[in-house]
This record gives C-alpha cells, structure tokens and sequence, in this order.
C-alpha cells in the first residue's frame, strides 16, 4: 500500500479490499438514507464502530457483561469517496493501523456491494481501561495477539 492511501494521510485513493486483514458484513437500515437519498455520514461512524465492536466479540475478546477492560473511542476520523444508500449490502474492512501499550488504532473501510475499492474509510482509536476507573490499562496478552494478526 502506498503511503497517500492511509487515512488521514491526505485526499489520494481509496483504499481496497486487499488492503485490510478483516471482513464484517453489515446491515443497512432505511432510517440510514437521509433527505438526499443516501446515507447520511454520521451513520459511517455507526457501522465502523459495529463492525469493530462484532471483531472483538466475536473473536471473544469483548464481554459485554465481563469485568474486564473495555476500549473507549477517544479519536476518531472518515473520508468519504462515494455514496452508500439502503438497501445497499455494505462489508467493513479492518486492520490496525497502529498497536501501542494500552491504545489501538482500527482502520476501517466500507465497500458497498462486491465493490473492490472503498466507498469510505476511517478509523478509531481505542484505548484499553478498566471498566470501573476507567484508567488506561496495557492491552491483555490474548488481545494484543489478535490485533498484532491485523495489522497492516
């Protein structure tokens, strides 16, 4: 991949399905579309967020009713490069951009449809904390295992 496709590293192309180690499928609603047909950009961020979210679970890395860590959004981004409207069928790409001692940064693309190039892409930065104090805490073993398989 070249440098000028990463997110957030300026306009250049979008990304491609090669480019991510991870697929989710996900659902589109008709509440997604807006005024203008298609789907409104706040929802990208919802489908970033479950697509990272169905990864964790999914891969037993997240309990929503454990006692472990949890990983809270404290930056996030997208760009985007084509529309995206229900009932389209959308597929979130994954990878980690970056892994650090209590920090992740998810890079995530959506392609609508058997598209192999993206119609946007983004990325979360999680930070690993404890549920209760909600101070940050080094990324478990188990986790660190599977995110270090994503990278890219």
């Amino acid at each position: 991949m070249t440098e000028d496709r990463k997110p957030g590293a300026g306009r250049g192309e979008p990304p491609v399905r090669a480019d991510y180690a991870r697929f989710v499928p996900l659902t589109t609603r008709w509440s997604d579309n807006d005024a203008y047909g298609h789907m409104n950009n706040v929802v990208h961020y919802a489908l970033f967020d479950s697509a990272v979210n169905a990864f964790l679970i999914g891969a037993g890395l997240l309990d929503l009713r454990g006692q472990g860590p949890i990983g809270l959004v404290v930056e996030s981004g997208c760009r985007y490069h084509r529309e995206l409207a229900f009932p389209q069928p959308v597929t979130a790409g994954l990878r980690v951009g970056h892994l650090g001692r209590s920090s992740v940064r998810y890079e995530i693309a959506l392609f609508g449809g058997e598209a192999e190039t993206a119609a946007a892409d983004g990325f979360f930065v999680h930070v690993s904390v404890e549920r209760l104090t909600r101070r940050p805490v080094a990324h478990g073993e188990a986790m660190r295992r599977a995110l270090q398989e994503m990278m890219r």
